[in-house]
């Protein structure tokens, strides 16, 4: 259909003059003809509402749209991508009814749909074309953009050439856009959002950890934005007009992701994409892409695209989804099935194959992890928040090359080194995928195969990095984890990594406040009294006469 709105009491003889608006066309150089707006208005007066119609730059017509008295509602443009400038292409041009200006809800669509311009043309009492009102955003002074508000009596002293006045903005948006955003640059580019009830201590914190994981994630973050409340708004987070803003906001500076701290249900994710065609996501997904772009081994992968696949079923819904990237096409089998219920099935079988695959590995790790216990070769397993540094303590226990980045789940796969002491004995030092506070609950459940490389462990070895300044709300959460975990049990040893980058008089306080043995990972000299430590605990009653250790 051709023309959209409420054509309810519509005949179709008006339907079939809607119609006829469809067919025709502007030249390119002109906003409107005399004849088109004369023909718009008389329709317009005719019907008591209002009528819109959607122009490109070549002067085809688009859309028409029917509203009622007061507004029109535009339809859905995302087929219409964004330039460059990051302007749509296309101009609206409606009927006003009651001599009113543009409306607050004209220019919040200029804003939010990136119009190239939105106009009004005043409907006069006898029908004919009156006033012109329109507007157009102006190039971003500073951070923000604004918006240019004018009029013209009639359409005979609207002297402007949408091609040439266009071309000549998009111009100036771009070089503007340019000074703070570099277009050439291949990634996605992420305004990062926190509604919390918390404290401003903590939100702010959690905010950073975000930061910190889209920069894992390789994003371009261009914006934070954080708003406390007491209550949140079930439907879109935070309330329409603040979320209409930080939309707004994005769209100037160039966003292409809104990237929110808190998990989004599948109707506030459905709600706020209502609002904006820029790509939603939640702290979850962003975390289960991390996962996905980082797994290498076997295990790794099963386990990232079940639970990738586990986030996805509910959150599917009928407007245009496809299945995950992970998945391919999708084949249609079964009369009668839609779309939506085709992925729906096709995602629950591959579900159900994931975690038979998860059966056989996990059948293949207890094997291993039973011959080591045959063995009688004490196991310790590194845990910690991620990025304390327990890759970079392994490598310096065992002299190995595990792979370290300073980046939140550097580690994602398990790794097992053999650390020598005196007389031949060993222990096996395992290495662990990083925890991190609200670890979504698919990913604890799916990893959890994984982590039982843990319950065989006779040791833990909790790494802290003292230096962060909230050190103490990272051991509660790895405790809180590990209780989930139901690992409470297993003993554990807490170890302070990254002392090199703490104040000498800080440390031994620390230290005696929590039990713990100071480290820096980087430097093998501190590691006296851990390895110390860690002989006492896996062999506690050594023959008299035994030598030093080695260190």
């Amino acid at each position: 259909m051709v023309v959209h709105g409420n054509l309810a009491g519509l005949r179709a003889a008006q339907i079939l003059n809607l119609e006829r608006l469809y067919q025709r066309r502007l030249p390119a150089n002109q906003l409107l003809t005399p004849e088109l707006a004369r023909e718009l208005a008389e329709r317009s007066f005719e019907l008591k509402r209002q009528i819109g119609l959607i122009i490109d730059r070549f002067g085809a017509i688009r859309h028409v749209i029917v509203g009622d008295d007061r507004q029109i509602v535009i339809p859905d443009l995302s087929d219409l991508s964004l330039g460059r400038s990051r302007l749509r292409g296309v101009r609206c041009l409606h009927t006003h009814l009651r001599d009113e200006p543009l409306s607050r809800d004209d220019l919040a669509d200029l804003s939010l749909l990136r119009l190239d311009m939105m106009l009004a043309l005043q409907v006069t009492s006898a029908g004919l074309p009156g006033r012109i009102d329109y507007a157009f955003l102006l190039p971003a002074q500073g951070e923000k953009e604004s918006i240019e508000v004018a009029s013209a009596p009639s359409i005979y002293e609207l002297a402007i050439d949408p091609q040439e006045f266009i071309h000549a903005l998009e111009g100036e948006m771009e070089k503007r856009l340019a000074e703070t955003v570099d277009l050439g640059d291949p990634r996605e580019r992420a305004i990062l959002i926190s509604v919390s009830p918390e404290a401003r201590e903590e939100a702010e914190d959690s905010l950073d950890e975000l930061a910190e994981l889209a920069r894992t994630a390789d994003l371009v973050i261009l914006d934070r934005v954080l708003q406390r409340t007491r209550q949140i708004n079930p439907k879109y987070l935070l309330g329409e007009g603040k979320l209409r803003e930080v939309v707004i906001s994005a769209l100037e500076r160039g966003a292409t992701l809104l990237v929110f701290d808190q998990d989004l249900s599948p109707s506030q994710v459905r709600s706020i994409s209502e609002i904006t065609e820029l790509k939603v996501i939640d702290r979850t997904q962003l975390i289960l892409d991390i996962f996905a772009r980082r797994a290498h081994t076997r295990d790794g992968k099963v386990q990232v695209e079940l639970a990738q696949l586990k986030y996805i079923l509910p959150r599917l819904s009928g407007k245009g989804v496809a299945m995950s990237r992970l998945m391919g096409g999708v084949g249609g089998r079964g009369p009668g099935e839609t779309k939506l219920e085709v992925d729906r099935r096709r995602i629950r079988e591959r579900i159900s194959r994931l975690e038979k695959q998860l059966e056989e590995l996990s059948k293949g790790r207890f094997q291993r992890r039973q011959k080591r216990i045959r063995a009688g070769v004490p196991i310790i397993s590194i845990v910690g928040y991620t990025n304390a540094g327990k890759s970079t303590l392994l490598n310096a226990l065992t002299q190995s090359e595990i792979f370290t980045e300073d980046l939140l789940f550097a580690t994602l796969d398990t790794s097992s080194r053999r650390l020598r002491f005196p007389l031949e004995r060993e222990v096996i030092i395992t290495d662990t995928v990083g925890f991190i506070r609200r670890l979504p609950k698919s990913l604890v459940g799916a990893f959890k195969s994984t982590l039982e490389e843990l319950e065989d462990a006779d040791l833990l070895l909790q790494v802290v990095d003292l230096s962060h300044p909230r050190f103490a709300d990272h051991i509660a959460a790895v405790e809180a984890i590990l209780a989930e975990l139901e690992l409470g049990q297993v003993p554990r040893l807490l170890v302070f990594n990254k002392i090199d980058r703490v104040p000498p008089e800080e440390i031994e306080p620390l230290c005696r406040r929590y039990a713990a043995l100071p480290v820096a990972a980087r430097d093998r000299k501190s590691f006296g009294p851990l390895l110390a430590e860690l002989e006492r605990r896996c062999w506690p009653d050594p023959p008299a006469g035994l030598p030093t250790l080695e260190t």
